[in-house]
């Protein structure tokens, strides 16, 4: 069934057990296996999950197992791998199976002696032999590996069902050692002991393969049921082998196979040139086969009719697949039998050889009853015929017949059919679509000979199905497909409806289902779109609808299928096809690898913009493992890092994707993730920032639309193509009748090129036509229309005219060994139309006597100079020129003299030709000549005009310019009106002058009557124009504009328009490359012409002169523009350069005139040129386009103000912000609204500027609307309000607000001091505290040195680090930093030399870094400073609360070398020892503080200090004295009131003043001070 077989069997090599040996097997029954199942299930539950396969196994198979062990050896293999059997359950077979006896099962049962052999090595597969047949030897059998379940409903019948589950079975366990196996019984051993022993040993190796092997059946099971299931294993047709191509000898045999998958089954028909072939037709001749996916076509005998081509159709319900083989018979040389040209049933095959040495020399192909243009609508049936005649007419060799499209081949579809009856070849479209539009050839083939007849096939579109809706588009097809994604292009119908298209609407269908579904929700514009969603595997067809405001279309013709696969499966499964199954099947058991992240994927970038899509495209990543990946996409404004993924839900399997939903006009940055079941591996590189849009613009209306008639019915339509068209479709062309205004399309399908025949016209009616340009933006503009032809055949609007006269004048222009050119005039009678070309015979002349006339060139030639190749050198020749027309050929010129072929050697030029005047007037005419073939041995330097009245003689002429001119064209003046002259010019170069030219015919100086010159012109747009008339054309005259007597390749510059006898050449932009001789001449005419010449000087003029006529307008200085007035007003002006007295204006908005009034006021300064209008208040009901029209006699000019949307919306709000702005003003108000800014004491004033006030006005202050009491009233005498807030820190965040009010109004401004504003102003306060960070200083303490530094005022929000040779210091118990009060610190612990340095502070403020420096590294007593400074070693306490009356003793140790002196202070006064406070010190190490009877003045501040000249230290502390509750307070001595205060001071802790706490707090602040801290005498 197309299934490849594997094998999950593990050889018996792989666990160290002996190759098994073939042997021989008879045909057992199921039967005979139900002992053994029983016994196995048994003894080894791990068989037991395999019972619901084996009971299948006996449903299915049954009795029939012998037939189909007999029709397939291979199968033999099979019964005994139902189990992997243990060597002492393996049955024993008797000889009866052939009966279908069954042998004893109790000997089956007790025969458990069988063992492995105790041999391990290696041995190669042992085939079967004669030798070995009845040796007893050990053999292992591998796991069955087949279904579980019963599986129905795939296959038809039951007899299908079961020869499904026998190949299957038999596919998936055939040995490695061979196609079959048989078994005999084995040997018992002899010694019990030894068959222990060796079932010890290999038990653990037997049963670990049963269950590796057991388990790997069962997960293959169940996956081949998986794959069992109808959705997921119906698939169409494919061709895993494909027919191959033969070419073998008559009499032989050949056999053409194929594989094909598929599910259901395919049906395979075989055919020989499309016609099925039937076996029974033709008995013994044709044998066909299938088997299980394999299918042959044997065909018997080869004979010549057999030389054709061979198709196999494969078909399912999912859809029809061919391949073709082509079959060549060969004869042997010499057995060729004439008869076989008279036989008439037999097809001579086409390699045999025709021409030049075959039976013909050339076949006549003639084509009789044609086919014609033809005319068809979408839906019908159109068939095409022509009837071919050949001669000679050989029997046995037929034509091979062709049918192309524009071009390309056709191949058989269920859209094209073809026939070919021996006589007509036919060609049947069975259902049009405007696909199928286009130029059809017939190609008839006779081996290296063939011809073709083509003809034009239009189809119009069918009816809508409901009243004005679009055409359906057409050209689906499906691009870039890979496993969930496909790109879908189209081509957008020539036929709107009506009205415009809004879009598009694809929808898909699952190839063998009816359901179609729409995959975009809202129409696409562009004719591209991504389809997301696929199914991987699954193949799909598409189709596209218009939709206009009128409704949708009709769908277009389906797109061909394409499979949802990875392009690069896709193609592996294209080069390189399964091979057929040999019946060897080798597995290999592979660890499983540890997962691996995939990379990141690479080479990612965008391949298509919209406004509506993106698609990117990306490589898969190199590291991804043994497992597919798949991918997130992931987008971001383009920026910023914000990522956001595309597809949240599930991951694409594709390297391609069409992200959706973007903003247009936004630009976006994409990057893509692979992802396994490792993980979600690293972003790629992000793309380039792209912006939503289309990339792709409409493409420019094409120009220049000109018709030519063609036929009675057809005319012939031309065009330049749209310039910058990117990625062009083709051309829509419409013809219309004149005047009828009713458009109708000439081509439903675009054509490419610039050149179209429009079919189907009504003869005598006169029409227009116009192009459009189409891709996939969209299709352009309408060209502009072009003018209007009548109907009518080309030649002579439909009158008799004959084939041209004979050229005349024939000369050789250069004769070498074996050429010569020839050169002529044209016909004096071109018979009506134009020459289309010229045909040259030549023949020789041999003693005088001419020979046969052979023709020179086979296609004609447009030029009247031609070379003549492949004569004879010395050879004298005549020839003879005739000229063509669409009339015919006319009658060939008389023979010329006879001319000599040899090589000219001559030094000068040879003659110019094709000598032609032009422009003749009575006393001038233009004389243009072509440089001559043979340039001599130098080139060609100039040029001499001779010129001789007619009938003078030859010593008459005379050279009209007597130096050479380099010119091929000369105006010859000073003629005589009325003379005939006679005109020759001849080429000269160093060697000399060369021979005349052939002279021009006579030419009369006259003007004729009617003659008109050529004028410049200058129209009121400034555009400089040539034009030329005449009066004298033909239906079939034409301009022809040159430069300087050149044709004008390069129109880029000019703008040519031809209107009835009217031409005109307008300069784009006339400048110095434009300068020199236009002229203009009629064809088919008798000569009319004329010229002008642009010098620098008439280009001068006539640029002065455009420019006065460009702008005949009123000159401006500004152009109207609006600005907003004091109150709210809106001023709208304009003003010119300069306006008479007479100069009018008027007012215009949105097209309706306004005037002055009310709402308006108008207003004119003629003198200065101003004109204004003031608008009193601007409403909703005032947006739209203000207009001023200008008019100062002739001269007009206007200027426009548009005030809509967003513009008019700003306007309007700052005219009421404006109107409210005058109000606000007429009381108390605010000049600069509320601001900060921070003082140098790194306070934060707040403060505004105010107006209009006086002294009743109030200033009420608000924060978070809560009001603020502040001290004092503002008197406003500098018009500044301030508010201080000291100490500013995050409480302090929060809206402020300030209101002015009186009785005239009030005015009111807020300060928001939050998040961003907040931080910045923060940010301020701290630069100003940094800045204010005084010099780095350095002191001793008791621990070692600081480093410090004062600030006005300290936040958290100042950020300190501190730098110690430029590294930062990390800090320690030994090194710390703090802030204590408004002083910042770094305190070093026991400093050491290592400290030494340069220390930097860093204050950083939010944006800036501070620092302030000190340098340690140059003092050399550093370790002095450090080590010997003195210091106060401990003892004293930070406060002492002590009883009024007590003694109070404090000591402390001191240290210092020298010895430092010590002293103690007072409330930061020097203390004096007297017998109320002793002070001692001893021995230069103990310093001691007593004081008898404290009493409450004793209380304060007390310091003591130790200096030497290393340093200086202090230590406080705090005495406190109080007075016991009961006691008499009389008793006490009261102190003054100055030392109250004083006590109450000292009493204070340094923050409490700060923080507003009373004596009270400050009581209660002391009874918490921890009692270790309490130093009382006497207590």
């Amino acid at each position: 069934m197309g299934l490849q077989p594997t094998l999950v069997d593990l050889p018996p090599t792989a666990m160290g057990l002996q190759q098994p040996t073939v042997m021989s097997l008879q045909q057992p029954t199921i039967m005979d296996l139900q002992p053994m199942i029983m016994n196995l299930q048994l003894t080894n539950p791990l068989v037991r999950c395999l019972q619901p396969m084996i009971m299948n196994l006996q449903l299915t198979v049954g009795g029939l197992l012998p037939t189909v062990l007999d029709q397939n050896p291979s199968v033999r293999g099979l019964l005994p791998t139902v189990l992997d059997l243990k060597p002492t359950e393996v049955p024993s077979w008797n000889t009866n199976y052939g009966t279908g006896i069954r042998a004893d099962s109790n000997i089956m049962i007790e025969d458990r002696s069988y063992k492995l052999s105790p041999k391990a090595k290696r041995a190669k597969q042992s085939l079967f032999s004669e030798e070995k047949e009845n040796k007893a030897i050990d053999y292992v059998v591998p796991v069955f590996t087949g279904r579980q379940v019963y599986v129905s409903g795939i296959t038809d019948t039951e007899q299908e069902r079961i020869k499904e589950s026998a190949a299957y079975i038999a596919r998936r366990n055939l040995f490695a050692t061979g196609e079959g196996i048989s078994a005999t019984r084995v040997a018992t051993s002899s010694s019990t002991e030894e068959q222990h022993e060796k079932k010890s040993r290999k038990v653990a190796i037997r049963e670990s393969a049963e269950r590796l092997a057991l388990k790997k059946t069962l997960e293959e099971t169940e996956e081949f049921h998986r794959k069992l299931n109808e959705d997921k294993l119906l698939h169409a047709p494919e061709f895993v082998i494909k027919p191959r191509s033969h070419t073998v000898w008559e009499k032989q045999n050949v056999k053409l196979h194929c594989t094909v998958t598929g599910w259901p089954e395919p049906r395979l028909t075989w055919y020989k040139n499309n016609v099925p072939i039937n076996v029974h037709t033709h008995p013994g001749k044709y044998i066909i086969e299938s088997r299980y996916g394999m299918h042959s076509l044997e065909i018997n005998k080869c004979d010549f009719e057999d030389t054709a081509q061979y198709r196999a159709s494969a078909m399912n319900v999912k859809g029809e697949l061919s391949a073709y083989a082509s079959l060549v018979v060969k004869r042997y040389k010499g057995e060729f039998d004439e008869s076989y040209f008279h036989a008439g049933t037999v097809t001579m095959p086409l390699s045999f050889g025709v021409t030049p040495h075959g039976y013909a020399s050339k076949f006549e192909i003639h084509f009789v009853d044609k086919f014609e243009v033809s005319f068809g609508r979408e839906g019908e049936t159109m068939s095409l015929g022509c009837t071919v005649i050949i001669h000679p007419d050989i029997k046995r060799f037929h034509p091979e017949i062709q049918w192309y499209r524009n071009g390309v081949l056709i191949t058989p579809s269920k859209w094209v059919q073809m026939h070919w009856s021996g006589e007509r070849a036919t060609l049947t479209l069975a259902h049009a679509n405007k696909e199928d539009e286009g130029l059809y050839t017939l190609r008839v083939v006779m081996g290296d000979y063939y011809e073709q007849y083509s003809a034009y096939v239009f189809v119009r579109d069918a009816d809508a199905e409901m009243p004005g809706a679009p055409a359906s588009p057409l050209d689906v097809e499906c691009l870039d497909a890979n496993k969930d994604y496909v790109i879908i292009s189209w081509k957008q119908p020539a036929v709107d409806g009506g009205s415009p298209i809004l879009g598009y609407f694809i929808d898909k269908c699952e190839v063998g289902t009816t359901h179609w579904s729409q995959c975009n929700e809202t129409p696409v514009k562009f004719a591209r779109f991504p389809v997301t969603g696929l199914i991987e595997g699954r193949s799909y067809i598409f189709r596209v609808r218009a939709v206009n405001k009128a409704g949708i279309s009709i769908p277009s013709r389906v797109s061909e299928p394409v499979a949802a696969l990875d392009p690069a499966d896709r193609a592996r499964l294209r080069s390189h096809p399964s091979a057929p199954w040999t019946g060897q099947i080798i597995v290999t058991e592979e660890e499983p690898a540890e997962g691996v992240v995939p990379g990141p994927p690479s080479d990612l970038h965008v391949i298509e913009a919209t406004k509506n899509y993106v698609v990117l495209s990306w490589k898969p990543p190199g590291e991804r493992g043994h497992e597919g990946v798949m991918y997130f996409v992931e987008k971001c404004t383009a920026g910023t890092e914000n990522w956001q993924r595309v597809n949240t839900e599930i991951p694409v399997k594709s390297p391609r994707f069409a992200v959706f939903d973007l903003a247009e006009g936004k630009s976006y940055r994409f990057r893509v993730r692979c992802c396994n079941s490792a993980g979600i591996g690293e972003p790629s590189e992000a793309t380039e920032a792209t912006v939503v849009g289309d990339k792709l613009d409409i493409p420019k209306a094409p120009g220049r639309i000109i018709p030519t008639r063609n036929t009675d019915t057809s005319v012939v339509v031309t065009w330049t193509e749209s310039k910058d068209a990117k990625e062009l479709v083709g051309y829509y062309v419409e013809a219309s009748i004149a005047g009828s205004g009713r458009w109708e399309p000439s081509n439903n399908n675009p054509v490419k090129g610039t050149r179209f025949i429009c079919h189907g016209l009504l003869t005598g009616e006169n029409y227009i036509f116009r192009v459009r340009a189409v891709n996939a933006a969209g299709l352009s503009e309408y060209s502009q229309e072009s003018e209007a032809i009548e109907i009518k055949a080309a030649i002579g609007g439909g009158l008799l005219h004959a084939a041209p006269s004979p050229p005349y004048d024939i000369t050789v222009l250069e004769s070498v060994r074996d050429s010569m050119v020839l050169g002529w005039k044209q016909p004096k009678i071109i018979g009506g139309a134009e020459i289309t070309g010229y045909y040259v015979n030549y023949r020789e002349v041999i003693d005088g006597v001419p020979g046969k006339w052979n023709e020179a060139n086979i296609k004609p030639v447009s030029e009247r100079a031609y070379r003549i190749h492949n004569l004879k050198e010395n050879m004298v020749y005549q020839f003879q020129v005739a000229a063509a027309n669409l009339a015919g050929v006319g009658t060939p010129s008389p023979p010329t003299r006879s001319f000599k072929c040899e090589e000219w050697t001559i030094a000068v030029p040879g003659p110019p030709h094709d000598l032609l005047c032009t422009e003749v007037r009575k006393d001038s005419l233009i004389l243009l000549w072509k440089p001559p073939v043979y340039i001599g041995r130098n080139p060609v330097t100039g040029y001499y005009v001779d010129v001789k009245e007619t009938e003078a003689t030859d010593e008459h002429w005379r050279s009209v310019n007597e130096k050479p001119i380099a010119n091929k064209f000369l105006k010859v003046s000073g003629l005589k009106e009325g003379v005939s002259y006679l005109f020759r010019v001849r080429a000269t170069n160093q060697a000399g002058v060369g021979k005349p030219s052939d002279t021009t015919d006579p030419v009369i100086a006259q003007t004729r009557p009617g003659t008109k010159e050529m004028e410049v012109d200058v129209d009121d747009n400034g555009v400089i124009s040539l034009n030329f008339e005449c009066d004298q054309m033909s239906p079939d005259s034409k301009f022809v504009w040159s430069k300087n007597y050149e044709p004008i390749e390069d129109e880029s510059r000019l703008a040519f328009d031809a209107k009835g006898g009217k031409s005109k050449a307008a300069f784009k932009d006339l400048g110095e490359d434009d300068l020199g001789i236009y002229s203009c001449a009629v064809t088919d005419t008798d000569g009319v012409s004329s010229s002008y010449t642009i010098d620098e000087e008439e280009m001068k003029r006539l640029l002065a002169l455009s420019h006065e006529h460009k702008f005949p307008t009123v000159p401006l200085k500004s152009e109207l523009a609006a600005e907003l007035l004091e109150k709210g007003q809106v001023r709208f002006w304009l003003q010119a350069e300069k306006l008479s007295g007479n100069a009018k204006v008027n007012f215009v908005f949105n097209d309706k005139e306004i005037v002055n009034g009310e709402k308006y006021k108008m207003k004119v300064d003629h003198n200065t040129g101003l004109i204004e209008m003031i608008m009193d208040k601007i409403e909703d009901s005032d947006e739209g386009t203000y207009t001023f029209q200008l008019q100062d006699g002739k001269a007009t000019n206007q200027s426009s103000l548009v005030l809509i949307g967003d513009v008019f919306k700003k306007l309007q709000n700052e005219a009421d912000f404006q109107r409210q702005e005058w109000f606000r003003k007429q009381g108390p108000h605010f000049i600069e609204y509320l601001g900060w800014e921070v003082t140098a004491d790194c306070n934060v004033l707040l403060k505004c500027k105010v107006a209009n006030i006086k002294k009743e006005t109030h200033i009420v202050w608000y924060k978070d609307g809560r009001e603020i009491m502040v001290d004092e009233e503002h008197d406003f005498k500098d018009g500044v309000c301030t508010l201080l807030i000291s100490e500013f820190s995050k409480k302090d965040a929060g809206i402020y607000e300030v209101i002015l009010k009186d009785d005239r109004g009030k005015d009111k401004s807020k300060l928001k001091l939050v998040e961003a504003a907040f931080a910045d102003l923060m940010n301020e306060v701290c630069r100003k505290i940094a800045v204010s960070a005084t010099e780095l200083k350095i002191k001793s303490t008791a621990e070692g040195i600081r480093l410090f530094s004062f600030v006005n005022y300290y936040l958290e929000d100042l950020r300190v680090s501190w730098l110690h040779n430029d590294a930062k210091i990390k800090y320690t118990d030994r090194v710390k930093t703090g802030v204590t009060g408004e002083q910042i610190w770094l305190q070093i612990s026991e400093p050491t030399p290592q400290d030494k340095g340069k220390y930097i502070m860093e204050l950083f403020d939010g944006k800036t870094t501070h620092t302030r420096k000190l340098d340690l590294s140059g003092q050399g007593n550093f370790i002095h400073v450090f080590s010997d400074r003195a210091r106060i070693l401990g003892g004293l306490p930070d406060v002492v609360t002590i009883q009024e009356g007590k003694a109070l003793n404090l000591t402390c140790n001191v240290w210092g070398d020298p010895v430092p002196e010590v002293t103690w202070l007072k409330n930061e006064k020097p203390l004096t020892a007297d017998a109320h406070c002793i002070l001692k010190y001893e021995s230069g190490k103990s310093a001691s503080f007593t004081m008898t009877g404290v009493n409450t003045i004793d209380s304060g501040r007390y310091s003591i200090l130790v200096k030497n000249k290393y340093g200086t230290e202090t230590s406080d502390f705090t005495v406190s004295v109080f007075i016991p509750e009961g006691e008499d307070e009389v008793s006490q001595p009261e102190p003054s009131k100055g030392d109250k205060k004083k006590v109450l001071k000292s009493l204070k802790p340094p923050h409490c003043e700060k923080l507003g706490w009373g004596w009270r707090v400050i009581g209660a602040y002391i009874r918490k001070i921890p009692q270790n801290t309490l130093v009382q005498q006497g207590t």
